[in-house]
């Protein structure tokens, strides 16, 4: 299996909507995206095998995938839509307050250049309530970033994604809902994951702030999205045109059933019949 489909305990995520053990999910044939981005779905600089399947969120990201020659490409929908099939919200749902805040981040080959103070400033003149940092582990880390936010409100971490098989909090999307339950409004100063995860479970989404840069960013690429998916961006968006367009990006309406998934990440047959004589 490919490294990739362990990232934030994806893999985990679809075995156990499988019914199979979710702490040892067995190899998937193929690579599942880990993450939303506007071209194929598959991380940038990555190699991957030639001809063999990609399972992307949406059609959108599907047709982007043909485009660039990937012909193998099926839709699935995010692995956190599938996260939410197998954590249904608690009968006594939690009173929603405040908002959770997620910083554009780095990662290991690229560091944000930006003002974290500036955005800090500008987030805690618009926001009306307790608000709840959460920092990529590449800033968590950093003592620096960290402390710069923890001097204005509460900082949290979903956990290391993972790399190479080692290290992968296979909790981080069970993290993430959780937080995300327990808070109103979802936001942060570039479109990303986080928020169409935040709309899925309930939260007013907002983009605004300074987007900072990557080091060596593509900044047509990032100056695009903003341009296309206007419904999303500033402090206070329409909820009615926001969720649309976010649970389209995540596949809404695509997700398969059990079966099916197993037979399409290659986990029917014998896999499945080794899985209930361990059980």
């Amino acid at each position: 299996m490919h490294h990739g489909n362990h990232f934030y305990g994806h893999a985990h995520v679809l075995a156990e909507y499988c019914g199979l053990d979710p702490e040892h999910p067995p190899r998937i044939e193929g690579y599942v995206q880990h993450g939303w981005n506007v071209v194929d779905g598959l991380g940038a600089g990555t190699p991957y095998m030639p001809g063999r399947p990609i399972f992307v969120w949406s059609e959108q990201t599907r047709r982007r995938a043909w485009s660039m020659g990937r012909r193998q490409a099926t839709v699935i929908g995010a692995p956190f839509l599938y996260l939410l099939e197998v954590t249904p919200s608690p009968e006594e749902p939690v009173a929603r307050e405040g908002t959770i805040w997620y910083p554009f981040h780095g990662w290991e080959s690229q560091r944000v250049q930006g003002s974290h103070a500036r955005l800090i400033d500008e987030i805690m003149t618009t926001e009306d309530g307790p608000v709840t940092f959460c920092l990529y582990w590449n800033e968590f880390h950093n003592d620096r970033i960290r402390a710069e936010y923890e001097k204005a409100g509460r900082v949290v971490c979903h956990g290391y994604r993972g790399r190479h098989w080692l290290d992968t909090d296979t909790k981080f999307l069970h993290k993430q809902l959780a937080e995300l339950r327990r808070h109103r409004r979802v936001a942060s100063n570039r479109l990303s994951s986080a928020i169409f995860y935040g709309v899925a479970a309930g939260c007013l989404p907002a983009v605004y702030g300074d987007p900072m840069r990557l080091e060596n960013e593509d900044r047509p690429t990032a100056e695009r999205i903003r341009r296309q998916w206007p419904e999303l961006h500033g402090k206070h968006p329409d909820p009615a045109a926001a969720r649309p367009a976010a649970m389209s990006e995540l596949g809404a309406g695509y997700l398969a059933s059990p079966a099916e998934l197993s037979a399409m990440l290659g986990w029917s047959g014998p896999v499945r019949e080794l899985a209930a004589a361990s059980a």
